[in-house]
């Protein structure tokens, strides 16, 4: 172990990156819980993968206004099909959002098949890059947040409906991928949802916070000393904390005469 590697230069930009995400992940990931569709966020976060893929493959400038409006878009009209499904077909909807999912994958693969660094921007896009996060991917991803979380607790989004939700949807994960990888978005906003299933209101949010919070940094530390990849760990110590809270907010069983 070397503790010497915890540099506080870098690992605070990605700690305050993570506790972004999780300001709208945390309430998103409660409504895809009770909507049961889990793996919409694996859907809707490949589809805006592929749209950075895809303005790369045009050789647009990497982290430009271009490619985030890529990014937008894919997930937009993401957003838009599961809406339709929903509404059409909403027994299967669970099963077309996987078959969304691997489409959106293999067609990033077909995307890159060419690129000598494909690889390379695969690897990226599933575990992220937190560790480097800069100071304009931070205020952009705080501005979307500010106002996603704002449309949330005003209940602007609840009124638009189904594309209401699966907008906000798109844009927190769009927002959020390209910062810490497809893996990391999923274990955001499933693993405290899971954890606190069994709380209600604002102390859902609040355990659901400190779970993500704990994660993250943990992980970020783990990561530096042990020299691992940072977006791996996190999801190890997400899961780990994750069944940490369960365990001591799990409810006592009924206690029979």
């Amino acid at each position: 172990m070397n503790w010497g590697a915890i540099d506080v230069g870098i690992l605070a930009p990605a700690f305050l990156a993570g506790l972004l995400v999780l300001a709208t992940h945390v309430p998103l990931g409660s409504q895809v819980l009770q909507r049961g569709i889990v793996f919409i966020d694996l859907a809707i976060a490949q589809i805006a993968g592929l749209g950075v893929i895809c303005a790369d493959a045009l050789g647009l400038p990497q982290g430009g206004a271009a490619v985030q409006l890529s990014a937008v878009g894919a997930a937009l009209l993401g957003a838009l099909l599961l809406t339709w499904m929903e509404r059409r077909m909403p027994r299967e909807q669970e099963a077309l959002i996987g078959v969304m999912f691997i489409l959106a994958a293999c067609a990033g693969i077909l995307v890159l098949a060419g690129n000598p660094h494909g690889g390379e921007h695969l690897k990226d896009l599933l575990v992220g890059q937190i560790l480097w996060v800069d100071t304009s991917q931070l205020l952009w991803l705080a501005l979307l947040t500010a106002l996603l979380s704002l449309a949330l607790w005003l209940g602007w989004v609840a009124r638009l409906g189904r594309y209401g939700f699966y907008a906000a949807f798109a844009l927190a994960v769009t927002a959020s991928v390209q910062l810490v990888g497809v893996y990391l978005v999923f274990a955001s906003l499933i693993i405290p949802a899971l954890a606190t299933r069994h709380l209600a209101g604002k102390q859902r949010f609040v355990v659901g916070y400190t779970v993500g919070a704990a994660g993250y940094a943990i992980g970020l530390a783990l990561s530096a000393v042990l020299d691992l990849p940072s977006g791996a760990v996190i999801v190890w110590t997400l899961a780990a904390c994750g069944i940490a809270a369960a365990l001591l907010r799990r409810p006592q069983a009924a206690v029979t005469p």
